[in-house]
């Protein structure tokens, strides 16, 4: 029987014999899954612990707070704060950075989540998750401020997900691939369970949400279109749709089989250039995708290239299959 690798042994290999990352960031790393594992307690409670439906107040982005995103935010800050990795957060929940606590050391990394994707979902059982990156603070700051945090997502130095579902999942990355560890829960800990996750450059799926249809921008319209015509139109072949409105888990699926996920801008609020979040969701999830052999893009430029110039920026997102994210750009800049 093949021995079993838990996330601290593949995190003490890459930092020994690969290189990949420095000691602090292993142990910040570490510090992340654990309280992905108590978030995932408290989701697997459910109704039993009395973490389901409305907090009754908003986020900085005007949503609805459900219990279990506050819950998650405040697991995410008191895991990490006194670990001494980190001069700062900053999370989805909170409308300004969190600075580490003068009585806590400070670190050389700041730390980005969004605590609970999927949130709409928490109520009716569907997979959920938490989505976090690690950015290195700029050299010769004294302090910490906002702007540290508005770097390229190429900047990245570790980023992935945690999927609650039927199993709970860890998916990782250091820039040297995609790694998966499930939750062993008699054990405890993370195990790798695959290794050098490779999206296929082309597919039959697609993730949108087709409600939104009549408000897309034409070359949208197009693309979607082509899909929906199958083996008689353009493309010669039927496509699947799939979309599960937790971004967590519809870029879990494209990881393991491929696809296409795309979250457009629209002409519902035309002056904002997207929903997603781009420094707490398509940063670290378009650089997990390119590590996987797959593309990111806002329909015009590669995700990870965007400078933010706001905490709480949005973007149009495009991401997966490498093949159908280049067809969907190439119709919007029409090369």
């Amino acid at each position: 029987m093949a021995q079993k690798i838990s996330l601290t042994r593949y995190l003490v290999e890459q930092q020994r014999e690969e290189g990949h990352i420095p000691s602090q960031l292993r142990l910040l790393l570490e510090v992340v899954a654990r309280a992905c594992k108590s978030i995932s307690q408290a989701v697997n409670k459910g109704a039993l612990g009395g973490v389901l439906g409305s907090a009754d107040s908003e986020n900085v982005q005007g949503e609805v707070q459900k219990k279990l995103d506050i819950i998650a935010n405040e697991v995410l800050i008191e895991a990490n704060e006194w670990g001494g990795h980190l001069a700062a957060m900053a999370s989805e929940e909170m409308d300004s950075i969190y600075l580490v606590p003068n009585r806590y050391p400070q670190g050389e990394y700041l730390l980005l989540f969004d605590p609970l994707d999927g949130s709409s979902n928490i109520d009716v059982n569907v997979s959920i998750g938490t989505i976090f990156s690690v950015l290195k603070k700029p050299e010769g700051s004294p302090g910490v401020t906002e702007q540290d945090f508005l770097q390229a997502g190429a900047q990245q130095v570790a980023a992935g997900y945690c999927v609650y579902g039927p199993q709970t999942t860890l998916v990782l990355t250091v820039g040297d691939g995609v790694s998966m560890f499930t939750l062993d829960r008699e054990q405890g800990s993370f195990v790798l369970t695959q290794e050098n996750v490779t999206i296929p450059a082309d597919t039959k799926e697609f993730a949108i949400n087709m409600s939104n249809m009549r408000h897309w921008d034409e070359p949208v319209k197009r693309y979607i279109d082509e899909c929906l015509q199958g083996k008689e139109g353009p493309r010669g072949k039927d496509f699947n749709m799939r979309w599960i409105a937790s971004m967590v888990a519809d870029v879990h699926r494209i990881l393991t089989r491929g696809g296409v996920f795309m979250y457009p801008w629209d002409k519902r609020e035309p002056n904002k250039p997207g929903k997603l979040r781009l420094m707490y969701e398509a940063n670290p999830m378009s650089w997990l995708v390119e590590q996987a052999g797959g593309a990111a893009t806002n329909g015009r430029q590669r995700i990870l290239d965007i400078v933010p110039g706001q905490l709480h920026e949005r973007v149009s997102v495009v991401l997966g299959s490498k093949n159908e994210v280049d067809r969907v750009t190439s119709y919007h800049t029409g090369v």
